[in-house]
């Protein structure tokens, strides 16, 4: 089932982490980037050091980040930088469905992890808090 945006030759992205303005990887979903709207899925993030991961197993919890919506040939880009080579595939990410926490109709792809890999979860509900929180206890 193919969404609005998708027909419009767009996709809508969820990014949580360094693809948000003013992080490290930006500037590669930057040329693609047609809008952008805060927004919240459920799940718990984790922190993988420089980067963070979804989880979607908390379901009572928050996390929140932007609804991106790109060029569809901004998705192949995306692909490369979390790694997902595809369904069945070795993936680090795996590209899934999601849906806004708050408003159900605001859908689109999501880069997530099936579980933490040993990394900590992380009580923030915003990765930018995260890195925050780091560079203020340096």
């Amino acid at each position: 089932m193919r969404g609005a945006a998708e027909e419009k030759g767009t996709v809508r992205v969820f990014a949580y982490g360094s693809l948000l303005p003013g992080l490290s990887n930006h500037a590669v979903v930057e040329p693609y980037l047609l809008s952008s709207v805060p927004g919240a899925v459920h799940g718990r993030l984790v922190d993988a050091g420089p980067y963070p991961a979804l989880l979607l197993d908390g379901l009572d919890r928050i996390v929140r980040g932007m609804w991106m919506e790109i060029a569809r040939e901004g998705l192949p880009v995306l692909d490369e930088l979390e790694d997902f080579y595809g369904i069945e595939e070795l993936n680090d990410y795996e590209r899934v469905r999601l849906a806004d926490a708050h408003r159900p109709e605001l859908t689109g792809w999501g880069y997530v992890w099936t579980e933490s890999r040993g990394f900590p979860v992380v009580e923030a509900q915003w990765w930018p808090d995260v890195l925050r929180g780091r560079s203020s206890s340096d």
